[in-house]
């Protein structure tokens, strides 16, 4: 009897070119899975640069143009800083300067490529705040202010008080919160030793100011461009750190000379032939993305009336406003 092995043959192994094909179209699909990855991650990453200019971007002028139109506020009188008195010592710190409404200086220029000339700043001064009223009369120029309640004021504020002819600048010397009557906040002016901030030299008021009168918190701020502990460039103001990656601040100041409410021409703050008939200004800010390596080859950016190359391969956006100073305008 015929006997038949029920168990089959064994199946032999892969050939060795079978195994090279193998393995050539399984590099070939991992290399382009490997290609697709990078591909999205770079196209992610300059897309998150982008977004993150265009927000650090309205940031800054959004914080630029909010203070350039609040400046040179000295509650309803019209004349300006022509009359108000300043009775802070005198001091090298420019936050309690008040010499002018709107200042700056140009930065060092660069040649003939004006894309790479300094950061400029801007300094912008003025009242700040809604007004808190003058509730009582006082009795002579050199008496406290009695305002109303709850003011949110403190010691050692430098304040405004004003009327539509006259203003003064002082700083609080005391807790207005103690020795108010009630339904009052106590506003002292003296010439004592204050903890913060230079003190006020004088006393007297130019005037007494009566219950139209409002006090203010005055202020006086500075624009620049700096750098952060990391070495990143940011925007400041008063030397605080508001937007990163602004590497540079260009101010142009619209000078009104026939005083038709109009701009005749603008120019660096150099070139001002009066600070009080300028009624616009133009801030242009160059920013650039924290990451580098996001482009091919290094970006060339039109700035400041010149073509900027760099060295590196960021990118960089310019952002660029016209502001009216609106209480400067009739």
């Amino acid at each position: 009897m015929k006997i038949t092995n029920k168990h089959p043959r064994s199946m032999s192994g892969f050939s060795m070119i079978e195994l090279m094909i193998a393995m050539t179209l399984g590099l070939i699909l991992t290399s382009a899975i490997l290609q697709t990855f990078v591909g999205l991650k770079e196209t992610y990453e300059f897309q998150e640069e982008f977004s993150r200019i265009q927000e650090n971007g309205r940031f800054g002028i959004e914080f630029l143009t909010r203070d350039i139109r609040e400046a040179d506020f000295w509650g309803c009188n019209g004349d300006g800083l022509g009359k108000v008195r300043n009775h802070l010592n005198a001091t090298s710190d420019a936050v309690f300067s008040f010499t002018d409404g709107v200042n700056g200086t140009n930065g060092t220029l660069h040649g003939s490529n004006r894309a790479e000339d300094l950061p400029d700043t801007l300094v912008l001064r003025g009242g700040t705040g809604s007004g808190i009223n003058v509730v009582d009369v006082p009795a002579l120029p050199a008496a406290s202010l009695k305002i109303s309640d709850n003011s949110g004021l403190k010691e050692d504020d430098v304040i405004l008080v004003s009327d539509c002819s006259h203003g003064e600048i002082f700083q609080v010397t005391n807790n207005p919160n103690v020795g108010a009557n009630a339904n009052e906040d106590n506003l002292i002016h003296g010439t004592g030793a204050v903890s913060e901030g230079p003190g006020n030299a004088t006393q007297n008021f130019q005037k007494i100011y009566g219950t139209d009168a409002e006090v203010f918190k005055a202020q006086s701020l500075t624009y620049s461009i700096g750098a952060t502990t990391r070495g990143v460039s940011v925007l400041l103001r008063n030397g605080v750190e508001l937007v990163e990656g602004i590497e540079n601040l260009q101010v142009l100041f619209g000078e009104d000379t026939n005083d038709d409410q109009s701009p005749d021409y603008y120019v660096t703050a150099d070139q001002v032939t009066d600070m009080d008939q300028v009624i616009s200004i133009q801030v242009s800010i160059l920013i650039s993305s924290l990451r580098d390596n996001l482009t091919d080859t290094n970006q060339l950016v039109d700035y400041n009336s010149g073509v900027l190359d760099s060295s590196d391969r960021r990118i960089r956006k310019v952002f660029s406003t016209r502001v009216a100073l609106r209480n400067r305008l009739n």
